[in-house]
Protein backbone atom coordinates (compact mmCIF):
# COMPACT_ATOMS: atom_id res chain seq x y z
CA UNK A 1 0.00 0.00 0.00
CA UNK A 2 1.10 3.35 -0.64
CA UNK A 3 2.07 6.07 1.58
CA UNK A 4 0.49 8.54 -0.65
CA UNK A 5 -1.51 9.42 -3.56
CA UNK A 6 -0.11 11.31 -6.80
CA UNK A 7 -2.63 13.79 -8.96
CA UNK A 8 -2.31 12.36 -12.36
CA UNK A 9 -0.72 16.05 -13.21
CA UNK A 10 2.72 14.94 -11.14
CA UNK A 11 2.40 11.42 -12.08
CA UNK A 12 2.85 12.38 -15.24
CA UNK A 13 5.86 14.35 -14.21
CA UNK A 14 7.75 11.52 -12.53
CA UNK A 15 7.12 9.29 -15.06
CA UNK A 16 8.61 11.78 -17.36
CA UNK A 17 11.27 12.81 -15.02
CA UNK A 18 10.10 16.62 -15.27
CA UNK A 19 10.82 19.25 -12.35
CA UNK A 20 8.19 19.46 -9.70
CA UNK A 21 7.98 22.07 -6.95
CA UNK A 22 6.10 20.97 -3.48
CA UNK A 23 3.36 24.00 -2.31
CA UNK A 24 1.96 23.74 1.10
CA UNK A 25 -1.67 23.98 1.44
CA UNK A 26 -1.88 25.49 5.47
CA UNK A 27 -1.83 28.95 3.69
CA UNK A 28 -4.93 27.53 1.93
CA UNK A 29 -6.97 26.65 5.10
CA UNK A 30 -5.19 29.12 7.49
CA UNK A 31 -3.76 32.26 5.43
CA UNK A 32 -7.06 33.65 3.73
CA UNK A 33 -11.07 33.42 3.19
CA UNK A 34 -12.32 31.77 0.20
CA UNK A 35 -12.56 32.53 -2.52
CA UNK A 36 -9.77 34.57 -2.48
CA UNK A 37 -7.11 31.18 -1.24
CA UNK A 38 -8.02 28.93 -3.77
CA UNK A 39 -7.82 31.89 -6.37
CA UNK A 40 -4.15 32.66 -4.91
CA UNK A 41 -3.48 28.74 -4.93
CA UNK A 42 -4.45 28.22 -8.40
CA UNK A 43 -1.89 31.31 -9.46
CA UNK A 44 0.47 30.22 -7.80
CA UNK A 45 0.56 26.70 -9.37
CA UNK A 46 0.08 28.83 -12.75
CA UNK A 47 3.15 30.50 -11.63
CA UNK A 48 5.06 27.18 -11.46
CA UNK A 49 3.18 26.22 -15.07
CA UNK A 50 4.57 28.64 -16.54
CA UNK A 51 8.05 28.67 -15.44
CA UNK A 52 8.48 24.96 -17.09
CA UNK A 53 7.71 23.00 -13.65
CA UNK A 54 4.70 20.98 -11.91
CA UNK A 55 3.19 21.98 -8.87
CA UNK A 56 2.34 19.85 -6.38
CA UNK A 57 -0.02 21.14 -3.64
CA UNK A 58 0.31 18.72 -0.62
CA UNK A 59 -2.69 18.07 1.74
CA UNK A 60 -4.60 14.87 3.64
CA UNK A 61 -7.67 14.61 2.64
CA UNK A 62 -9.82 12.06 4.54
CA UNK A 63 -6.48 10.53 6.09
CA UNK A 64 -5.18 10.33 2.14
CA UNK A 65 -1.73 12.05 1.22
CA UNK A 66 -2.31 13.42 -1.72
CA UNK A 67 1.19 15.20 -3.59
CA UNK A 68 -0.67 16.87 -6.09
CA UNK A 69 -4.24 18.32 -5.89
CA UNK A 70 -6.68 18.15 -8.50
CA UNK A 71 -9.05 21.76 -8.93
CA UNK A 72 -12.08 19.64 -7.63
CA UNK A 73 -9.59 18.82 -4.62
CA UNK A 74 -8.07 22.07 -4.14
CA UNK A 75 -12.14 23.42 -3.74
CA UNK A 76 -12.56 20.75 -1.22
CA UNK A 77 -10.04 21.63 0.54
CA UNK A 78 -10.30 25.58 0.43
CA UNK A 79 -13.95 25.53 1.69
CA UNK A 80 -13.14 22.93 4.47
CA UNK A 81 -14.18 23.46 8.16
CA UNK A 82 -12.35 22.88 10.96
CA UNK A 83 -9.00 21.58 8.95
CA UNK A 84 -5.92 20.23 10.87
CA UNK A 85 -2.76 22.12 10.76
CA UNK A 86 -0.11 19.58 10.33
CA UNK A 87 3.90 18.81 11.38
CA UNK A 88 5.76 15.97 11.99
CA UNK A 89 4.20 15.72 15.09
CA UNK A 90 0.30 15.37 14.04
CA UNK A 91 0.77 14.14 10.25
CA UNK A 92 0.53 10.17 11.08
CA UNK A 93 -1.96 10.75 13.38
CA UNK A 94 -4.25 12.31 11.02
CA UNK A 95 -4.06 10.00 8.20
CA UNK A 96 -4.68 7.41 10.65
CA UNK A 97 -7.84 8.50 12.13
CA UNK A 98 -9.01 9.21 8.68
CA UNK A 99 -9.22 13.32 9.09
CA UNK A 100 -8.63 16.04 6.89
CA UNK A 101 -5.39 17.99 7.30
CA UNK A 102 -3.26 20.87 5.65
CA UNK A 103 0.80 20.76 6.20
CA UNK A 104 3.10 23.06 7.29
CA UNK A 105 6.68 23.64 6.16
CA UNK A 106 7.81 20.91 8.15
CA UNK A 107 5.14 18.14 6.64
CA UNK A 108 5.31 19.79 3.45
CA UNK A 109 9.37 18.91 3.56
CA UNK A 110 8.33 14.94 4.72
CA UNK A 111 5.68 13.99 2.08
CA UNK A 112 7.54 16.24 -0.52
CA UNK A 113 10.86 14.05 0.50
CA UNK A 114 8.61 11.05 0.33
CA UNK A 115 7.49 11.40 -3.28
CA UNK A 116 11.32 12.38 -4.18
CA UNK A 117 10.78 15.86 -4.53
CA UNK A 118 13.89 18.00 -4.43
CA UNK A 119 12.41 21.64 -4.24
CA UNK A 120 9.60 23.33 -2.44
CA UNK A 121 8.20 26.74 -2.21
CA UNK A 122 6.47 28.72 0.22
CA UNK A 123 6.04 32.57 1.86
CA UNK A 124 8.38 32.06 5.26
CA UNK A 125 9.22 29.64 7.37
CA UNK A 126 8.26 29.41 11.48
CA UNK A 127 11.00 29.99 13.55
CA UNK A 128 12.46 30.46 17.54
CA UNK A 129 9.23 32.61 18.73
CA UNK A 130 10.01 35.93 20.68
CA UNK A 131 10.26 34.89 24.61
CA UNK A 132 11.83 31.52 23.40
CA UNK A 133 13.78 31.39 26.57
CA UNK A 134 10.74 31.46 28.86
CA UNK A 135 8.17 29.16 26.27
CA UNK A 136 10.44 27.32 24.45
CA UNK A 137 8.13 27.95 21.33
CA UNK A 138 10.23 27.25 18.37
CA UNK A 139 8.84 25.95 15.30
CA UNK A 140 9.40 22.39 13.92
CA UNK A 141 10.30 24.06 10.70
CA UNK A 142 14.00 24.36 12.03
CA UNK A 143 14.68 20.89 13.05
CA UNK A 144 13.18 19.17 9.83
CA UNK A 145 15.56 21.58 7.31
CA UNK A 146 18.15 19.68 9.27
CA UNK A 147 16.98 16.60 8.71
CA UNK A 148 14.68 16.35 5.71
CA UNK A 149 17.14 17.23 2.01
CA UNK A 150 14.15 19.55 0.37
CA UNK A 151 15.41 23.04 -0.77
CA UNK A 152 12.93 25.20 0.43
CA UNK A 153 12.57 28.49 -1.16
CA UNK A 154 10.87 31.01 1.47
CA UNK A 155 11.35 35.00 2.19
CA UNK A 156 13.55 34.12 4.89
CA UNK A 157 11.67 33.87 8.40
CA UNK A 158 8.68 35.00 9.73
CA UNK A 159 8.87 38.23 10.67
CA UNK A 160 6.92 37.97 13.80
CA UNK A 161 9.88 35.63 14.72
CA UNK A 162 13.38 36.55 17.35
CA UNK A 163 15.30 35.93 13.66
CA UNK A 164 18.34 36.40 15.18
CA UNK A 165 17.82 33.26 17.53
CA UNK A 166 16.15 32.04 14.37
CA UNK A 167 19.66 32.18 12.43
CA UNK A 168 21.63 30.51 15.31
CA UNK A 169 19.07 27.47 15.64
CA UNK A 170 19.78 27.19 11.97
CA UNK A 171 22.93 27.39 11.80
CA UNK A 172 23.86 25.27 15.25
CA UNK A 173 22.13 22.55 13.48
CA UNK A 174 24.36 22.65 10.08
CA UNK A 175 21.14 24.55 7.42
CA UNK A 176 22.89 26.17 4.62
CA UNK A 177 21.24 29.90 4.82
CA UNK A 178 21.24 31.49 1.34
CA UNK A 179 20.19 34.82 0.66
CA UNK A 180 19.27 34.91 -3.31
CA UNK A 181 21.32 37.90 -4.58
CA UNK A 182 22.10 39.70 -1.84
CA UNK A 183 23.81 39.70 1.35
CA UNK A 184 21.12 40.91 3.67
CA UNK A 185 18.78 38.21 5.37
CA UNK A 186 15.30 39.09 4.06
CA UNK A 187 12.38 40.61 6.70
CA UNK A 188 9.69 38.51 4.93
CA UNK A 189 7.18 41.60 4.39
CA UNK A 190 10.35 43.52 4.01
CA UNK A 191 12.91 42.49 1.41
CA UNK A 192 16.08 43.42 3.86
CA UNK A 193 17.35 43.19 8.02
CA UNK A 194 19.57 44.18 9.37
CA UNK A 195 20.90 40.78 9.42
CA UNK A 196 23.74 39.40 7.15
CA UNK A 197 22.48 36.06 5.40
CA UNK A 198 25.20 33.11 6.41
CA UNK A 199 25.53 32.41 2.51
CA UNK A 200 24.97 34.33 -0.56
CA UNK A 201 24.48 32.85 -4.38
CA UNK A 202 23.05 34.67 -7.57
CA UNK A 203 21.48 31.65 -9.43
CA UNK A 204 19.56 28.94 -9.77
CA UNK A 205 21.85 27.19 -10.97
CA UNK A 206 24.32 27.27 -8.24
CA UNK A 207 21.88 26.55 -6.03
CA UNK A 208 20.92 23.52 -7.46
CA UNK A 209 24.66 22.33 -7.63
CA UNK A 210 25.03 22.86 -3.79
CA UNK A 211 22.10 20.55 -3.41
CA UNK A 212 23.06 17.92 -5.47
CA UNK A 213 26.14 17.99 -3.60
CA UNK A 214 24.91 17.61 -0.46
CA UNK A 215 23.05 14.64 -1.49
CA UNK A 216 26.31 13.60 -3.08
CA UNK A 217 28.41 14.16 0.46
CA UNK A 218 25.66 12.21 2.14
CA UNK A 219 24.41 15.59 4.61
CA UNK A 220 21.42 15.00 6.34
CA UNK A 221 19.00 18.16 6.16
CA UNK A 222 18.38 20.64 3.34
CA UNK A 223 18.56 24.38 2.15
CA UNK A 224 16.94 27.43 3.07
CA UNK A 225 17.16 29.90 0.32
CA UNK A 226 15.84 33.32 1.56
CA UNK A 227 14.81 35.36 -1.54
CA UNK A 228 13.90 38.54 -0.80
CA UNK A 229 10.37 40.28 -1.67
CA UNK A 230 10.60 42.31 -5.27
CA UNK A 231 11.07 45.82 -3.85
CA UNK A 232 7.81 47.04 -5.37
CA UNK A 233 5.85 44.62 -3.02
CA UNK A 234 7.55 45.19 0.11
CA UNK A 235 6.64 46.91 3.31
CA UNK A 236 9.50 48.65 4.76
CA UNK A 237 11.10 47.38 8.08
CA UNK A 238 10.14 51.11 9.75
CA UNK A 239 7.27 50.91 8.66
CA UNK A 240 6.45 46.72 10.25
CA UNK A 241 8.42 46.95 12.85
CA UNK A 242 5.91 49.07 14.89
CA UNK A 243 3.39 47.44 13.80
CA UNK A 244 4.43 43.77 14.60
CA UNK A 245 5.49 45.13 17.82
CA UNK A 246 1.86 46.40 18.78
CA UNK A 247 0.34 43.29 17.34
CA UNK A 248 2.83 40.91 20.11
CA UNK A 249 2.15 43.02 22.74
CA UNK A 250 -1.48 42.82 22.34
CA UNK A 251 -1.00 39.09 21.81
CA UNK A 252 1.04 39.06 25.32
CA UNK A 253 -1.52 40.79 27.15
CA UNK A 254 -4.73 38.76 26.04
CA UNK A 255 -2.28 35.23 26.88
CA UNK A 256 -2.21 33.72 23.28
CA UNK A 257 0.21 31.22 23.28
CA UNK A 258 1.54 28.49 20.98
CA UNK A 259 0.08 27.65 17.98
CA UNK A 260 -2.50 30.45 18.04
CA UNK A 261 0.38 33.04 18.57
CA UNK A 262 0.72 32.91 14.30
CA UNK A 263 -2.64 32.82 13.40
CA UNK A 264 -3.87 35.22 15.56
CA UNK A 265 -0.47 38.12 14.90
CA UNK A 266 -0.92 37.47 11.16
CA UNK A 267 -4.71 38.40 11.46
CA UNK A 268 -3.82 41.37 13.82
CA UNK A 269 -1.49 42.85 11.82
CA UNK A 270 -3.37 42.50 8.38
CA UNK A 271 -5.65 44.75 10.36
CA UNK A 272 -3.23 47.25 11.37
CA UNK A 273 -2.04 47.50 7.83
CA UNK A 274 -5.38 47.16 5.88
CA UNK A 275 -4.73 44.72 4.31
CA UNK A 276 -1.21 45.47 2.87
CA UNK A 277 0.67 42.61 5.00
CA UNK A 278 -1.80 40.23 2.58
CA UNK A 279 -1.09 41.81 -0.71
CA UNK A 280 2.80 41.80 -0.10
CA UNK A 281 2.19 38.00 1.49
CA UNK A 282 0.82 36.88 -1.98
CA UNK A 283 3.51 38.63 -4.02
CA UNK A 284 5.59 36.94 -1.99
CA UNK A 285 4.57 33.35 -2.31
CA UNK A 286 4.87 33.89 -6.07
CA UNK A 287 7.92 35.35 -6.06
CA UNK A 288 9.07 32.21 -4.29
CA UNK A 289 7.20 30.17 -6.43
CA UNK A 290 9.41 31.36 -9.22
CA UNK A 291 12.76 30.76 -7.93
CA UNK A 292 11.44 27.20 -6.78
CA UNK A 293 10.69 26.35 -10.30
CA UNK A 294 14.25 27.42 -11.75
CA UNK A 295 15.93 25.52 -9.18
CA UNK A 296 13.92 22.81 -10.11
CA UNK A 297 14.58 22.41 -13.26
CA UNK A 298 17.95 23.26 -12.90
CA UNK A 299 18.24 19.72 -10.07
CA UNK A 300 16.80 17.68 -12.98
CA UNK A 301 19.40 18.87 -15.65
CA UNK A 302 22.34 18.25 -13.21
CA UNK A 303 21.04 14.33 -12.32
CA UNK A 304 20.58 13.63 -16.40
Amino acid sequence: MSLFTLSPEVAEAKANGAPIVALESTIITHGMPFPQNVQVARQVEADIRAKGATPATIAVLEGTLFIGLTDAQLDQLAQSQNVAKLSRADLAVCMSKGLTGATTVAATMIAAHLAGIHVFGTGGIGGVHKGAEHSFDISADLSELAQTPVTVVAAGAKAILDIPKTLEVLETNGVPVIGYQQDSFPAFWSSHSLLDAPLRMNSPVRIARAHVMRQKLGLPGGQLVANPIPVADEIPTDVMEPVIAQATTEANEKGITGKDVTPFLLSRIFELTEGRSLTANIALVRNNARLAAEIAIEIVTLKK
